[in-house]
């Protein structure tokens, strides 16, 4: 075996070992009858296309009472009347009207603190616009986060993609996070920087979101579901992570050229650093790209290491119960995740300024 194949094998090994304690700590948390009431809270710009699907999944919930508050962000689309018909039809479902954004906010941010406001329940479960909830999810959210003492829970939905560039991008969410963060570890130690969540799916204690200072806290942030367990982790509050596999469904994009945009509005708060995107690199494309460049070549020592990666990527995709045949693709997801990560750091203009939306940011 040559010192690349080696290399690639120790690699590739690092995500490997992590995503075998991952897989096995992460579980769907299981629902229970609730006496309490939980909040569901959308924040929306210009959804009208998704929403009557997302509505009608969240009222379904059962086990557990809920409301659904939609807060409307200015939307130039039929966002509010459609709400608004639809609160006509049901008590639990109620209209937000967001007031102008204040000078130092993200959108979403400035929506969810004030959707949080308006919130009459013992938890908050915040979801993205495009989420659907399984009817059994808010009632199991707020379960653990009873029995666990967690202040926010978490977890990825099942993510859909319908088109190749949708495919090659979004698998990379939970490769990332089964394969490099040790959730064992990030449950026994509340260090900040051990914090996760993903923004389309947060459940939060009311009472530990306030004390945390809610997303007025990250009110600059693009990336909440980095920032907002961090902050919960700061006030000493515990944060946990779940397979949220079974609890919802979200199409997060439509196209590559969304994918691009929208992983690239949060890049700088996530991997696209210069003192981390050069790590990042070095593990990404040395354990997953790397081992089948060499058997390309002709080195027969590299398929330890392809072997290593490939059935990493499986186990990930059967834990997250997305496609099958994005499998053989994972060289060229992990290739446009690098790249894509690199163009965020070194395009030219103000370092960190993003558009998302119709509106444009500058870095946190």
């Amino acid at each position: 075996m040559t010192l690349l194949a080696l290399l690639a094998l120790v690699l590739a090994l690092i995500p490997a070992v992590l995503a075998i304690g991952n897989l096995a700590s992460l579980r769907a948390p299981r629902p229970e009858p609730g006496e309490g009431l939980v909040s569901i809270l959308i924040p929306a710009r210009n959804e009208a296309a998704n929403l009557p699907a997302t509505l009608a999944a969240a009222l379904a919930s059962r086990q557990v009472a809920v409301e659904v508050v939609v807060a409307d962000d200015h939307s130039t689309d039929g966002t509010p009347d459609l709400v608004a018909a639809r609160a006509a039809e049901d008590p639990r479902l109620r209209l937000l009207r967001v007031p102008p954004l204040p000078p130092g906010w993200t959108g979403k941010n400035h929506a969810c603190q004030r959707l949080a406001e308006a919130a009459r329940g013992d938890h908050l479960l915040f979801i993205d616009a495009d989420v659907h909830l399984a009817p059994d999810a808010a009632a199991a959210l707020a379960a653990r986060a009873r029995r666990g003492g967690a202040g926010l829970v978490s977890g990825v939905p099942r993510q859909v993609t319908g088109t190749l560039g949708e495919a090659l991008t979004v698998p990379m969410i939970n490769f990332l996070l089964l394969g490099y963060l040790p959730v064992p570890l990030a449950r026994l130690v509340n260090h900040p920087a051990l914090g996760a969540a993903c923004g389309q799916l947060v459940l939060a204690d009311a009472t530990a979101y306030r004390a945390a200072g809610g997303h007025e806290a990250i009110r600059t942030s693009l990336h909440d579901g980095v920032q907002l367990p961090r902050v919960f982790r700061r006030a000493g509050l515990r944060t946990d992570l779940v397979d949220g596999a079974p609890l919802a469904t979200c199409r997060m994009y439509a196209g590559l050229a969304q994918a691009w945009a929208g992983f690239s509005k949060n890049a700088h708060e996530g991997m696209a650093t210069k003192r981390g995107l050069p790590v990042w690199t070095l593990l990404l494309f040395g354990g997953q790209v790397l081992p089948w460049l060499l058997l390309a070549l002709g080195d027969a020592g590299a398929l330890a290491a392809a072997t290593v990666s490939l059935a990493t990527r499986v186990a990930v995709t059967a834990k997250a119960r997305e496609a099958w045949w994005t499998v053989p693709l994972h060289p060229v997801s992990v290739l446009l995740t690098l790249a894509l990560q690199w163009n965020a750091l070194l395009r030219p203009g103000p370092a960190g300024v993003a558009s998302w939306k119709g509106r444009t940011y500058p870095a946190a």
